[in-house]
């Protein structure tokens, strides 16, 4: 008699989600929705991002654990009302990255690989960007503005750079990274003037134009300015091909770091860091930074 073969590990993981939907499963994974998952989805896409920033490879496995269950959750969930399955979700992923890879799989219908090994990775991200513009176009029958399709659930910063791409795409864009910059300029000199207006209005309501420099709670407009020069500062990393999103994580990074060192500094000198002045706490970040 010969014994089963081992079940593969995706197919126990399938099993496992199947059990725990299952009408004598458990309770918590039977009330969840696509909707209600992706909360979690998108936590459990920033914890695989932070591992692999740490460099933390076993956290990085478990976190990709966490990553596929969320993908396996959602396909159980379609699976449910007929709509797909795992196997589909796979089975489209394949279809996509063989069609956008012609230059190793071949054309649609060719025995062999076309050219392969034959580019370079600037070559095949044109590639790439070629046959997903046709893709778009042939969808476009289906689409009312060439904004379509750019989630509303990205965080802001990823998906401003997104609709400046997509508005690129069709030549509404600056010619020159100089005049994307000078923009940057002109959106922080309207956040200027706009809380100057409202430290201004808030001084006359008081009887005193001096009396008050901050700005207590920000305006409309203000609201709107940061807005604008938000957006055209990620429109500048994009055309300075910089990832806005990591770019920012790593200045969050560097000034957490920074923030840290000029604690342990003051503790070192048995100083209080908040009981310091802004001068001395600067003196401490040029320190800090001078140290690095």
């Amino acid at each position: 008699m010969t014994a089963d073969p081992p079940v593969s590990r995706i197919q126990e993981l399938l099993d496992i989600m199947a059990r725990l939907r299952a009408a004598d499963g458990c309770p918590w994974d039977r009330e969840q929705t696509a909707a209600s998952l992706v909360p979690h989805t998108i936590e459990e896409a920033y914890e695989v991002a932070d591992a692999v920033e740490r460099g933390d490879m076993q956290h990085l496995k478990d976190e990709l654990g966490d990553l596929l269950f969320q993908v396996v959750f959602q396909a159980q969930i379609a699976s449910e009302v007929r709509q797909f399955d795992f196997e589909a979700v796979a089975g489209a992923i394949c279809d996509k990255l063989r069609r956008r890879h012609p230059h190793v799989f071949g054309q649609p219908g060719e025995a062999t690989p076309a050219a392969q090994g034959q580019v370079n990775a600037a070559e095949q991200s044109v590639i790439w960007e070629d046959i997903k513009a046709r893709e778009r176009a042939a969808a476009a029958a289906h689409q009312t503005s060439h904004m379509d399709g750019v989630p509303t659930a990205l965080p802001a910063l990823i998906r401003a750079g997104k609709l400046s791409k997509r508005a690129a795409r069709v030549g509404f864009d600056f010619e020159h990274v100089d005049q994307t910059a000078d923009k940057v300029a002109e959106e922080l000199a309207e956040v200027r003037e706009a809380a100057a207006r409202s430290v201004a209005a808030r001084g006359t309501a008081a009887g005193n134009p001096a009396a008050d420099h901050a700005v207590a709670e920000p305006s409309p407009e203000i609201f709107e300015e940061v807005g604008d020069l938000l957006f055209a500062a990620a429109n500048l990393a994009r055309k300075l091909n910089v990832d806005p999103e990591a770019a920012l994580r790593g200045a969050n990074a560097k000034f957490e770091r920074r923030f840290r060192g000029m604690e342990a500094l003051a503790a070192q000198r048995g100083e209080g860091f908040a009981s310091l002045s802004l001068e001395a706490q600067e003196r401490l970040w040029q320190a800090v930074k001078r140290g690095e």
